[in-house]
């Protein structure tokens, strides 16, 4: 483990030496105050040498490194994934057609937007895109980390591939979406390395108050040497330059920006991507979670279980229309009908016409030999069913009743033939299984003030009764993409934090109207480029812990700024005494320390200051332990904890430390 710290802060140093330029702390003026102080000591201990002055010194520049040192390690940990990333953007060469429908050989930097390139099996994708011809197998693992392959088909939501990923099997025709430069590998390279992490809102807030706080203390330091000098006090420029250092929040202003991207690398770490600090910050402060059923509350595997034929109908003409009806759906819902009933089909029938699933009509089919097959939600289905001249189905009703009230999910089967009226063929049973664990998670959100809705096609039932098991709070059954939208905005109308997820261009302005919206990496470019966070597992659970890392942000810089505040306070006691004492006797009662001598209390407290940023250090990178609660429960923990810590620590360690720099000689 010492090897390991050794190695990361040999390899950060140069980063900290770097971020000494004063230009580069402009951002930090808390820290631009402090390496102008130790400027200031340094030509002081020069023309005038002193102990006090050369000690004060050598910690005032420790301080400014001990700062830059924190925000480079935060960095660091970035470079390894960036440098596996940056071996994706190796030049290659790309087979672009022409306007004749032709393949010329060109380099992958020289492609624009809306060129079509064509790519095999063994060769690499030149850029990101659209397939809009074929299906293949693409190994993604150099972007995700996950070794199995993925399919990537033209059309639907699984047609977006990155530039780098490498083609497996088959032939695909990609559109290019990205111009060189802006890809996702080099967003990706961007905000791992933080080379183009914005400061968040809150940040740059903090840092104002931090900055106002600093320019109050400069006047109160600059004030009290005109005191000083009249009540003949008179006090060294070193002395009032290293009790400006100490009442300044050097601490929070040194861990500020290491904080913010120790948060970004933990979403990285967990293989999501987050567009923008705000991102992250607005999951901390999410008060509604948007959550498909499939997939997010239950195992996503439904599969058809059982046919159950309405009054009239047959075992065998439910199977064959329901056969019929999934010939043109890919889904596993599709395919577990196909098993379930055996396909007696080699393929689609010749001069079928096929009905594929939308979000819209919530229905799929087939056309054949003036005879029309619908399977779909029972609400879609039936209305199907009426504007073809048919009537409801009371045995189809009770079907739809029974299986919804047991947690499954009915498909209704229905048909047209010829100019004849539609009718109801009967139910299929799909069963879903809600994942282990959810209502214990969900709990735990509830105790941090976070509304879960389940949002689901499923009819109100079935929703009702899945939401049930898992511990939901709330559902939006039978849901379109214009209904979902249309429930973000309530929602932001009432003055809440929206968070949800999606992968498919359906969902794309849903993602956008969200303050924190997940675009699953599978999903189409649409949805990718409209959230403003990307998880390459694709896994829609993980929206839960997008939502506990943006707290853990929030809670950690909130601890470390009530600890950095409440540790300043312990200085007084340790310099004012120091200072006045001898001019004003009746300060004596503040010297609660009794400290060896003025000058090593000024040293001691000037110590601590800079290795109290080093002791926190790993706690701004690895974040404050997180457990879900109330706001109320969490700002008393952290109090008793970050602000009572702050006050006592101080005075303990000064203590210490004062016992060892009273040895020095000349103090």
């Amino acid at each position: 483990m010492t090897t390991s710290l050794l190695t990361t802060v040999s390899a950060a140093l140069p980063g900290a030496l770097r971020k000494l330029d004063p230009r580069l702390l402009l951002a930090t003026p808390v820290m631009l105050v402090v390496e102008v102080g130790a400027v200031t000591t340094t030509v002081l201990s020069v023309l005038d040498p002193s102990a006090l002055a050369v000690l004060v010194s050598l910690w005032l520049w420790l301080t400014v490194l001990f700062g830059n040192l924190a925000e480079s390690v935060a960095e660091g940990r970035g470079k390894a994934q960036a440098a596996s990333l940056r071996a994706l953007q190796q030049e290659t060469t790309a087979r672009r057609l022409d306007r004749r429908g032709e393949e010329e050989q060109v380099s992958s930097t020289s492609l624009r937007v809306g060129d079509l390139v064509v790519v095999e099996a063994g060769e690499r994708i030149p850029g990101d895109g659209d397939v809009v011809e074929g299906v293949a197998s693409v190994d993604e693992s150099a972007v995700t980390g996950e070794s199995a392959p993925v399919i990537r088909e033209s059309g639907g939501d699984r047609c977006a591939v990155t530039g780098g990923t490498t083609v497996l099997s088959d032939r695909i025709v990609v559109r290019i979406t990205s111009a060189p430069g802006q890809s996702f590998v080099d967003r990706m390279i961007a905000l791992v390395e933080g080379s183009q992490r914005q400061r968040t809102p809150n940040e740059i807030a903090l840092g104002v108050l931090l900055g106002a706080l600093t320019i109050v203390f400069v006047v109160v330091c600059a004030t009290l040497y005109l005191i000083a000098d009249h009540s003949d006090a008179d006090q060294s420029v070193v002395v009032l330059v290293a009790l400006l250092v100490c009442l300044i929040p050097t601490t929070i202003g040194a861990l500020l920006s290491a904080i913010g991207i120790a948060g970004m690398d933990r979403l990285v770490r967990r293989n999501v991507l987050a567009m923008s600090g705000r991102a992250v910050e607005a999951a901390g402060d999410v008060d509604v979670l948007l959550l498909d059923k499939t997939g997010t509350i239950t195992h996503g595997n439904r599969r058809a279980s059982a046919l159950l034929p309405a009054g009239g109908v047959s075992d065998a003409e439910l199977a064959e229309a329901a056969l019929l009806a999934s010939l043109a759906d890919e889904t596993p819902e599709g395919r577990s009908i196909v098993d379930l009933v055996g396909s007696t089909y080699d393929g689609v029938p010749a001069g079928a016409s096929l009905v594929e699933f939308s979000a819209t009509t919530r229905m799929s089919g087939l056309d054949l030999d003036g005879r029309s097959v619908r399977k779909g939600a029972a609400s879609a289905t039936s209305r199907w069913v009426l504007d073809g001249g048919g009537a409801a189905s009371p045995e189809v009703d009770a079907a739809v009743q029974e299986v919804s009230a047991s947690g499954g999910t009915p498909l209704v089967v229905a048909e047209r033939v010829g100019d004849g009226p539609a009718r109801l063929l009967g139910v299929v049973h799909l069963k879903d299984v809600v994942k282990d664990g959810m209502r214990e998670r969900f709990a735990e959100l509830r105790a941090m003030g976070i509304r879960t809705v389940m949002v689901t096609g499923d009819n109100a039932v079935t929703a009702h009764a899945i939401a049930r098991e898992a511990g939901v709070d709330d559902v939006l059954a039978e849901a379109t993409p214009e209904e979902k939208l249309a429930l973000i905005r309530r929602e932001q109308q009432g003055g809440r934090m929206v968070a949800m997820c999606g992968d498919g261009t359906n969902d794309a302005p849903a993602l956008a109207q969200a303050d924190v919206g997940v675009a699953m990496n599978t999903g189409t470019t649409a949805a990718k480029e409209a959230g403003n966070m990307v998880d390459l597992d694709s896994d829609p659970t993980k929206l839960i812990e997008v939502v506990e890392i943006g707290k853990q942000l929030l809670i950690t810089r909130g601890a470390l700024t009530t600890f950095s505040i409440a540790n300043d306070v312990a200085k007084y006691f340790a310099i004012l005494p120091a200072m006045f004492v001898v001019a004003f006797p009746q300060l004596e009662v503040l010297n609660v320390m009794r400290l060896s001598s003025p000058e090593s209390a000024i040293v001691s407290a000037v110590v601590f200051n800079a290795l109290v940023i080093v002791a926190l250090v790993p706690l701004a990178l690895r974040g404050v332990a997180y457990r879900p609660s109330s706001a109320a429960d969490l700002l008393r923990r952290n109090l008793l904890l970050y602000g009572v810590g702050g006050l006592v620590a101080p005075f303990v360690g000064i203590k210490l430390l004062d016992l060892l720099v009273s040895l020095v000689p000349g103090l």
